[in-house]
């Protein structure tokens, strides 16, 4: 059982009932010094999952533009001539996307 668990706003005490595998797992990461302490072991979980989850929702809304786009005829179609106008393009972006990231 884990307890103890804060939020950012108030201290909440919440019950978890893990599997034998998943305790074991987290006691594991705690003994080996990955973690200091459970609940460290198991916010870090909790932070990766919200974070998987923001990433998925961010992927759902650009398929969702992605096809209104399609549906209103918002696209570019690609032939073997204007294929390497596109790989020009794509690297050129990717250069300045890489020297606005630089220092």
């Amino acid at each position: 059982m884990l307890t103890g668990l804060h939020t950012s706003i108030t201290l909440k005490a919440m019950e978890v009932q893990l599997t034998p595998d998943q305790e074991a797992f987290i006691r594991k990461a705690v003994a080996s010094g990955r973690y200091p302490s459970v609940e460290d072991a198991v916010r870090d979980a909790m932070a990766r999952w919200e974070e998987g989850e923001r990433a998925r929702v961010e992927l759902l809304a650009a398929l969702d533009e992605a096809e209104a786009d399609l549906e209103v005829g918002r696209y570019t179609d690609y032939t073997d001539a204007t294929l390497p106008r596109l790989a020009s393009e794509l690297k050129r972006e990717a250069r300045e996307l890489h020297e606005r990231e630089q220092p």
